[in-house]
């Protein structure tokens, strides 16, 4: 995990650490809400959103050092390969052939993509995300999700503070200088505010219908999804199932079986 720590993201996680910070003093020492619950002795508010902004910042390092799912190995030492197993379970065809990584030679397993940024192959990979310079897949995709839930009801609670402690004033000179830093931190929560409810939005709705962002966006390249129909997802199994078997059910998924029931067997 230190390795982690100093790779080339660490600047990146340094800066929202401390960002995160200064906003959250702006809010406390400014005539917010907050500041005044405080004043008036009411402290379980303040201590909230504290905790809320703790919990987002060890969320977003549990998520940015997390394993994604790397593709370890194709082999098992003193077991049979899993491309034999898999040889032995499940019926072979051109469009699901399983296929050799031309960057890390090892065999692909299904919804596997290698990352350039990464240098590695990632089970069911999603994406490489700049924000916490690291992939999404397999092993953290869920703990991104509820990250990314747990920060933007932190921003949400951090816009209201930050509306509540605008002052007026004599002048225009005047309002910016007192308001300025407030102004500041209001302009930065509300832009990521904004990315963070984009971001959520659009992977729950991948999440409802089993679909990975590196699949919705280059389905055209990918062999798996080449046969299928325009509209067709060979590992959609419903709304309530989808979203089910994402939060709920923790298990590695052999993707080759669902994708050979479903495309074998269609509904």
């Amino acid at each position: 995990m230190v390795q982690n720590v100093f790779r080339s993201g660490f600047l990146v996680r340094v800066a929202h650490t401390l960002l995160t910070w200064i906003i959250t003093v702006i809010l406390f020492l400014h005539n917010t809400s907050l500041r005044r619950c405080e004043e008036q002795g009411e402290l379980l508010l303040p201590a909230l959103f504290f905790l809320l902004v703790v919990l987002s910042v060890l969320l977003y390092f549990a998520v940015s050092l997390m394993d994604p799912g790397f593709v370890l190995t194709d082999t098992v030492k003193g077991a049979q390969s899993p491309n034999e197993e898999m040889e032995a379970m499940i019926p072979q065809s051109s469009t699901a052939r399983a296929r050799r990584c031309g960057y890390c030679l090892l065999q692909q397993p299904m919804r596997a993509k290698h990352c350039h940024m990464c240098k590695r192959c990632v089970h069911r990979f999603d994406h490489h995300c700049p924000w916490i310079e690291n992939c999404v897949g397999e092993r953290n995709h869920r703990w991104f999700i509820i990250y990314l839930l747990v920060q933007l009801l932190t921003l949400l609670w951090g816009l209201h503070v930050a509306l509540s402690g605008i002052s007026p004033a004599l002048t225009w000179e005047q309002w910016f200088r007192v308001n300025g830093f407030l102004l500041a931190a209001l302009c930065i929560v509300g832009i990521f505010s904004v990315v963070v409810v984009l971001l959520l939005g659009s992977h729950l709705y991948l999440i409802s219908i089993n679909c990975t962002t590196w699949e919705f966006m280059s389905r055209h390249r990918i062999s798996y999804l080449k046969t299928c129909k325009d509209e067709e997802n060979p590992f959609d199994r419903g709304i309530f199932c989808n979203l089910w078997d994402f939060f709920c059910i923790c298990r590695t998924v052999m993707w080759e079986k669902v994708y050979h029931r479903n495309t074998l067997n269609p509904v």
